[in-house]
C-alpha cells in the first residue's frame, strides 16, 4: 500500500518532500507575514466576490480536513479584482485548526497564529477547468481568513451544524444553499503574495490574498470542528487536530499591503 501523507508524525510536512520533492520548492505555502516587512502597494486593487448558494453541493471529510464543496461548471461563484488580472471560479473551501485556541492557522502574522484559518480555492477560469488550471503559475486564487476564539460567527453555524455528520473520513453530506460571503471580516483589507498549496501536491500555483482582519468564532464553535476524525468508521479513533502546516521560507518572495 502506498504511504499516504497525513499530519502525524511519521507522514507529516517534515516527511511531504519525500513525495512530493516541491515541498521544498522556493515559493512554498504558508508563510510567516511580517508586517514590517511588507510595503503597501498602491496599485492593489480592492477585490470583490459574489457567491451564489445554489451553487453549494456538499459537505465532505476526507480524513484531513472538512470540505464544503461547490458546483464549478457555471460562471455562478466569482472572485476578482485584488492582485488577480483574470476572473476566478470557486471550487470548494476548507478549513485547517489546532489542538488549542491560538494554535491552527497556517500563516502567522508577526509570529502570532489564530485558531484557525479558512481557505477559499478558486480557479482560474482562462484555463477552463481546475485540473488545467493547478498546472499554471497562475492558475489559483485562495482567499485566507484567520478565525479567533470570541463572539460567535452565525454565518459559520450552518456549516458548524453539519459537522457531526461527517465525523469520520469518507463521510459527506448534502451541503446546500450556503453563502461563503457570510464567513468573510468587515474589512477586506489584504496581503498578497505568490505561493503554493499547503497540502499535496503543494503545487505553486496559487495568487494568495490573506485577510488583514479575522472573523470571530466562539469556543463551542472551534471545538465541534476537534470532534472530527482523521480515521475511518470503524477505527480506531484519532481526532481531526493540528491539521496545518508550519511556515516556509520565503525566499525573497515580496509581500505586498493592500492597505498601508
Amino acid at each position: 500500500m502506498a504511504k499516504e501523507w497525513g499530519y502525524a508524525s511519521h507522514n507529516g510536512p517534515d516527511h511531504w518532500h519525500e513525495l512530493y520533492p516541491i515541498a521544498k520548492g522556493d515559493n512554498q505555502s504558508p508563510i510567516a507575514l511580517q508586517t514590517k516587512d511588507i510595503k503597501y502597494d498602491s496599485s492593489l486593487q480592492p477585490w470583490s466576490a459574489s457567491y451564489d448558494p445554489a451553487s453549494c453541493k456538499s459537505i465532505l471529510n476526507n480524513g484531513k480536513t472538512c470540505r464544503v464543496v461547490f458546483d464549478d461548471t457555471y460562471d455562478r461563484s466569482m472572485l476578482k479584482g485584488g492582485p488577480l488580472a483574470d476572473t476566478y471560479r470557486l471550487v470548494q473551501f476548507h478549513f485547517h485548526w489546532g489542538s488549542c485556541d491560538g494554535q491552527g492557522s497556517e500563516h502567522t502574522v508577526d509570529q502570532e497564529k489564530y485558531a484557525a484559518e479558512l481557505h477559499l480555492v478558486h480557479w482560474n477560469t482562462k484555463y477552463g477547468d481546475f485540473g488545467t488550471a493547478v498546472k499554471q503559475p497562475d492558475g489559483l486564487a485562495v482567499l485566507g481568513v484567520f478565525l479567533k476564539v470570541g463572539d460567535a460567527k452565525p454565518g459559520l453555524q450552518k456549516v458548524v451544524d453539519a459537522l457531526c455528520s461527517i465525523k469520520t473520513k469518507g463521510k459527506s453530506a448534502a451541503f446546500t444553499g450556503f453563502d461563503p460571503c457570510g464567513l468573510l471580516p468587515g474589512s477586506l483589507d489584504y496581503w498578497t503574495y505568490p505561493g503554493s498549496l499547503t497540502t499535496p501536491p503543494l503545487l505553486e500555483c496559487v495568487t494568495w490574498i490573506v485577510l488583514r482582519e479575522p472573523i470571530s468564532v466562539s469556543s463551542e464553535q472551534i471545538n465541534t470542528f476537534r470532534q472530527l476524525s482523521f480515521n475511518k468508521e470503524g477505527e480506531a479513533e484519532e481526532l481531526m487536530v493540528d491539521n496545518w502546516r508550519p511556515t516556509q521560507p520565503l525566499h525573497g518572495r515580496q509581500v505586498r499591503a493592500s492597505f498601508q
